[in-house]
């Protein structure tokens, strides 16, 4: 599973709405693992209303969230999070898999 927080849920709905995607049913939240980042491995996030075979598909706090099996693997119980603070704005991982992060929270390794 992959969880969502409120502010998370609120700030897809605000940026699917502004990608003229918010109104579409089909459109979805995919969540990977890429590799790069200083700590070897990065999270990304699109918008996507096509679904690949052996996708991974989860609801949680009224967001649907699909993400591929190997990154999967990576994501297990991660929550998604949105943050608008001063220690820094955007989306933010709390995975209980990884290791180690990196200072900017960008990358990180498991």
């Amino acid at each position: 599973m992959i969880f969502v927080t409120e502010k998370a849920k609120e700030k897809v709905a605000e940026l699917m709405q502004k990608a003229n995607v918010g109104a579409n049913d089909s459109y979805f939240l995919r969540v990977s693992v890429v590799g790069g980042g200083c700590s070897g491995l990065s999270y990304k996030l699109d918008f996507d209303n096509e679904n690949k075979p052996n996708d991974q598909v989860f609801e949680d706090n009224g967001v649907k969230v699909v993400t591929d099996m190997k990154s999967f693997l990576y994501l297990y119980n991660t929550t998604l999070d949105f943050s608008d603070g001063l220690n820094g704005k955007g989306f933010h991982f709390n995975n209980p898999n990884a290791s180690r992060t990196c200072g900017c929270g960008e990358s990180f390794a498991v």
